[in-house]
């Protein structure tokens, strides 16, 4: 009896928590989820309508452009918005406030950069038409956090806190923490300048190249076909850029359509417009141009009393001081100096070194409504003409069958020094004397070889008028992509997302047959050993997970690029990594330069023998049991739910091993890779591709929170739904004059 009432109070209890668990992922996760049909009223001119298609992506149609603007921010809010609150608080180093201390040295540097100080200044001078579009976005923002008030997305109820409303500051904030990812110079100026300290000023600038020689001219991880390479005789353009992973992705898709605007690709949540993507008349992509963007100066500053000495004559650094907020404690005071170059950001060898940096610079024009608009190169080019960086690679084509290419971005011009490390801030004999003219900056408009390939690469000319610096890549992507498209003709969209995902590696396969070569003339008798030369000798240079071979020369040339520093700089072989790494090393194989080393045959052997040792250690003796996905292996995470005992795991993907490396055109690590795949199908734009890393939504229960990560892991895509649209939920918008709100 007793049992039986024990067993009925168990079962009572499992079944109120059952309960208390089903309400809680109701009112904290399925609440919250937007509002995809049915009839909304909102402060648009005119009736219009969100329609979803099958991955959640919305196209709107709207009686304006500024009501298109409006439903923008409305619906990327919906499915974003906390990305967007994070995105904000990152750039404005506010992220303290809701996580606490461990976010304080992530809201310092913001801090030191001056972001939120640049973004107030920009939202002043915006020009009226981009005003209009930032303000439109930015009411539709707010319209969502108005009408859903008390159903916010879980993690602000998680956090505990209320986001405050969105502006234009926020708006250039997310821009500039694009920018930020993306001109990142300051950091190798110091890792130079600490190489040449212990070495040989030759040897370290040898180790910095700024080409290979080997560059398929321009530059950036887009490309464009001619017609007369494609089966449709119509162009087709294709675009991957690489950005870091996260969960939610970096891009949101979607379609906007009013009276003179129909355009679908990808947007940046918390912008408006599409900043990849096509309209009824062209097409575009674009990249990183990785041209330096950046200088630091050595100041000759008294950090007391701010005096510091510039062209000779005293002068007075500005004093800013600001307050970080940290949940659960006391604020933290911060102050900064301010100089003619910059923030004082950082202090190497006791040397206070200021930041010139040109996202500060004044004028921070937002092109991309406009460049939606565009429908042809000419309007094309006189948008771009008002892009303010960071430094993009932008590739073209149109209906009519030309294909461009252009630099955009407004690039210093430095006339006495390359910017590769810290200048004499004092002198004024190395500052900035303006930017690039747009006339001036690299571009093409249908070369004769019918194709644009771009990976990265410097696409400066050698005899370019100006200097030119930046961590640009090597050359082993663009290669690739020029050996693939030059193969046939006849090529269609879903041909080019197999380049997409292309991963062999010409520089790790090179150096596997050094390896070879330097083996077979003695000195890798050991049995380990010779079972690896073997994985080397057999092995075709894919970089495929699950495969031993791409570890071993992965760990081959770690070795080999720290001997190759620690010859240029005693002891600076753990700070030098570079994009032209891979480069430098195959040209001192293929050269092999007096005054480096004695041997290169011993040297690589030494290499060999080092990585086949360290395999062991990491993944046992047997090589031929290696698996290079156990490395490059992706780990992605909710930034808040990931972590829960037992259903986390619905949060997350991974941990998962990818294939590429960083010299192929599936350029995979496991912190960045390719942020979305686009390829436009200029003879029917239905025929387009597309597709993101996870899905469309942030919100951890919708069915589009990864419903693409499948097909992008696989390298499938999607059809880019433009001209007939398969509504799978369609929202009715009306002006508030014309009902009641509908929830």
């Amino acid at each position: 009896m007793l049992r039986n009432r024990l067993l009925k109070y168990i079962n009572i209890t499992i079944a109120f928590l059952c309960a208390l668990g089903a309400a809680a992922v109701y009112w904290f996760l399925l609440r919250v989820l937007p509002e995809a049909g049915g009839t909304l009223t909102a402060p648009v001119s005119a009736r219009a309508s969100v329609a979803r298609d099958g991955l959640g992506v919305p196209h709107i149609r709207a009686a304006s452009i500024e009501d298109a603007h409006f439903l923008h921010g409305f619906i990327t809010a919906q499915d974003r918005f906390f990305q967007m609150e994070f995105m904000r608080r990152q750039a404005g180093g506010e992220l303290a406030e809701i996580f606490g201390r461990t976010a304080l040295e992530s809201d310092l540097e913001s801090r030191r950069l001056r972001l939120r100080r640049i973004a107030e200044d920009h939202a002043r001078r915006l020009p009226p038409g981009d005003r209009a579009a930032m303000a439109a976005y930015a009411r539709g923002v707010n319209h969502f956090l108005e009408t859903r008030r008390g159903s916010l997305p879980v993690e602000f109820a998680l956090l505990r806190f209320d986001p405050r409303p969105w502006s234009l500051v926020d708006s250039i904030l997310c821009g500039l923490q694009m920018y930020r990812s993306l001109t990142t110079t300051w950091r190798d100026e110091i890792v130079k300048r600490s190489l040449l300290a212990k070495g040989d000023r030759g040897r370290v600038d040898a180790l910095f190249p700024v080409r290979t020689g080997g560059e398929v001219q321009p530059g950036s991880n887009a490309w464009a076909l001619a017609g007369r390479l494609t089966s449709s005789g119509r162009p087709l353009l294709a675009n991957d850029p690489h950005l870091q992973f996260s969960l939610p992705g970096v891009w949101y898709q979607v379609h906007l359509q009013a009276p003179g605007l129909n355009v679908a690709g990808v947007s940046l949540p918390g912008l408006p417009g599409v900043i990849i993507g096509h309209n009824e008349r062209i097409a575009w992509g674009m990249t990183n141009l990785h041209y330096d963007a950046q200088d630091l100066y050595i100041e000759k500053l008294d950090v007391q009393t701010g005096r510091y000495v510039f062209r000779g004559q005293p002068a007075q650094a500005v004093l800013e001081r600001d307050v970080v907020r940290i949940r659960g404690e006391a604020p933290v005071p911060a102050q900064l100096q301010v100089t003619v170059h910059g923030p004082v950001f950082v202090t190497d060898n006791n040397q206070p070194m200021a930041l010139r940096w040109a996202a500060a610079e004044p004028g921070f024009d937002f092109p991309f409504p406009e460049l939606n608009r565009a429908a042809n190169w000419s309007e094309f080019r006189s948008a771009l003409a008002r892009f303010p960086g960071p430094g993009q690679n932008f590739v073209y084509a149109d209906i009519d069958g030309n294909i461009g290419y252009q630099v955009g971005g407004r690039l210093p011009i430095r006339p006495h020094h390359d910017g590769d490390v810290p200048a004499d801030g004092a002198s004024g004999n190395f500052e900035w004397e303006g930017t690039i003219p747009f006339n001036d900056l690299p571009s093409a408009y249908n070369p004769p070889s019918g194709m644009i390939i771009t990976a990265n690469q410097n696409p400066f000319p050698p005899d370019y008028r100006y200097r030119v610096n930046g961590n640009f890549a090597s050359h082993y992507r663009s290669r690739q992509i020029q050996a693939r498209l030059s193969a046939r003709t006849g090529w269609r969209a879903p041909d080019l997302v197999s380049v997409q995902t292309d991963i062999y590696s010409g520089f790790s396969h090179f150096l596997a047959r050094q390896v070879v070569a330097a083996c077979r003339m003695g000195g890798c008798a050991d049995p380990a050993q010779a079972e690896a030369v073997a994985l080397l000798t057999a092995w075709d240079g894919q970089m495929r997970a699950g495969a031993p071979a791409p570890l071993l020369i992965t760990l081959v040339f770690q070795h080999l690029r720290k001997a190759v520093a620690e010859k240029a700089s005693p002891g600076g072989g753990l700070i030098y990594e570079t994009q032209m790494a891979p480069a430098v090393i195959e040209d001192l194989l293929r050269h092999r330069p007096a005054g480096w080393f004695d041997d290169y045959h011993d040297l690589l052997r030494k290499a060999f023998q080092d990585a086949v040792e360290e395999g062991a250690r990491m993944q046992g003796r047997r090589s031929d049991g290696w698996d290079y996905g156990r490395v490059n292996q992706l780990r992605l995470a909710h930034p808040i739910l990931g972590g829960v005992p037992v259903v986390g795991g619905w949060f997350r993907i991974g941990p998962i091993g990818m294939s590429g490396s960083p010299t192929t055109v599936k350029q995979t690590t496991p912190r960045l890779g390719p942020s979305m795949r686009f390829v436009a199908d200029l003879a029917d734009w239905d025929r387009s591709l597309m597709n993101i890393t996870t899905g469309q939504s942030g919100q951890p229960l919708s069915s589009h929170y990864k419903d693409q990560w499948q097909a992008y892991f696989d390298g499938r895509s999607f059809p880019m739904q433009f001209r007939q649209v398969e509504a799978k939920e369609t929202l009715e918008v009306l002006p508030e004059t014309a009902g009641a709100t509908h929830r």
